[in-house]
């Protein structure tokens, strides 16, 4: 029986959320994140609506350059507890549809449908439909579905024809779907592996399927074998629920490296909401909190600490991350990378009270 796997995502996430709670802001060029007050403003948009994409604005870009790209769009701050509840809603219409569901992020999921649709792409197409339609009615939101026979697949189809995107990829098109796609489609694939593989002549999926093993293994190490597999469409990693993880940890990379401290701190402290919508998310308290930093050239540094109790407090984590990333600041290198972490998990029922929690 052929896999059946849809990577359903959400399309321009927060921003429909936004305008689920305020209709006036259809139809016009929004960007949530940091507000640019007169184009002076430090910080990164987060999310951008199709419209405001149009105009030239990405998400992770410095707001003072969305601002100058689009200085009539909409700028809201984001409200990341509304957007952890709507994504647990979402998930929760998610799971009715799906054999297993692994929901890889606050906006995107991996369902395997395998069982349900007996390995029928005519089927699995139905029931797709079947997914978006429910969405749209019980949570109010658009979202875009790739059906393929694996998630590295069902993950670059669910990109191609958004928004409201529904792509398909039988077992028997897999080479053919993936062929003509520019290497930078590959999830994971980034601006410097796209440069390698330019460099080796290796711009489309295709190109890179007709590599040998040895080549690539030569030029990239154990990573060879993931990279050969996805472009051969035969990668077969297993969607899975993961109810029990052992960490949470959310990065984001800079578009340009970045030496201002004021951002790196606003970046920080939206990596941290993110881990804290997770945790809380999942059900789970932390007890050990860490942070990751990388530097031009790559140079990377971890750090962490223990907390006496467990918490499920982000005043808290918020504070024990910008302590940790702290004596970082005086070092004035270019950061190209910022993570936050969480780890030595413990289910929300088995722990103490976090300390905001208290008289709510």
């Amino acid at each position: 029986m052929a896999r059946v796997i849809f990577h359903v995502d959400m399309d321009a996430f927060y921003v429909s959320v936004e305008r689920r709670e305020n209709p006036e802001l259809i139809g016009k060029p929004v960007c949530v994140g940091a507000l640019p007050e007169g184009g002076k403003a430090r910080g990164v948009v987060m999310a951008a609506s199709y419209e405001a994409r149009a105009l030239g604005v990405r998400s992770g870009m410095p707001v003072s350059m969305a601002y100058r790209k689009a200085p009539d769009a909409i700028y809201i701050w984001p409200n990341y507890e509304l957007y952890g509840d709507v994504s647990e809603s979402v998930m929760n219409v998610l799971h009715e549809f799906a054999d297993v569901l692994e929901h890889a992020s606050i906006d995107e999921a991996f369902l395997d449908v395998t069982k349900r649709t007996g390995g029928d792409y005519e089927k699995a197409v139905e029931l797709a439909r079947e997914v978006k339609k429910a969405v749209k009615e019980r949570e109010g939101l658009g979202c875009s579905i790739g059906i393929a026979p694996n998630k590295s697949a069902a993950k670059i189809a669910s990109d191609l024809n958004k928004p409201d995107g529904l792509t398909v990829v039988p077992p028997d098109k897999i080479a053919e779907f993936l062929a003509p796609l520019p290497v930078s489609k590959i999830s994971g694939v980034g601006p410097k592996t796209t440069e390698v593989l330019d460099a080796m002549g290796i711009k489309t999926i295709g190109d890179l399927a007709k590599q040998t093993g040895k080549d690539l293994q030569d030029r990239f190490g154990k990573n060879a074998v993931w990279l050969w597999g996805i472009a051969k469409g035969i990668e077969e990693i297993p969607v899975e629920e993961r109810p029990d993880p052992k960490s949470i940890s959310v990065e984001r990379t800079f578009d340009r490296d970045v030496t201002d401290w004021a951002v790196i701190r606003e970046t920080l402290d939206s990596v941290v909401h993110n881990v804290w919508l997770r945790a809380k998310g999942q059900g789970v308290r932390f007890r050990t909190v860490g942070i990751k930093i990388r530097f031009e050239g790559f140079v990377t540094h971890m750090r962490e600490r223990t907390l006496p109790t467990f918490i499920v407090d982000e005043e808290v984590m918020r504070a024990t991350c910008r302590d940790l990333v702290a004596e970082f600041e005086e070092k004035k290198r270019a950061v190209r990378l910022l993570g936050a972490r969480v780890s030595h998990l413990q289910k929300a029922g088995a722990a103490q009270k976090g300390i905001t929690e208290f008289g709510s």
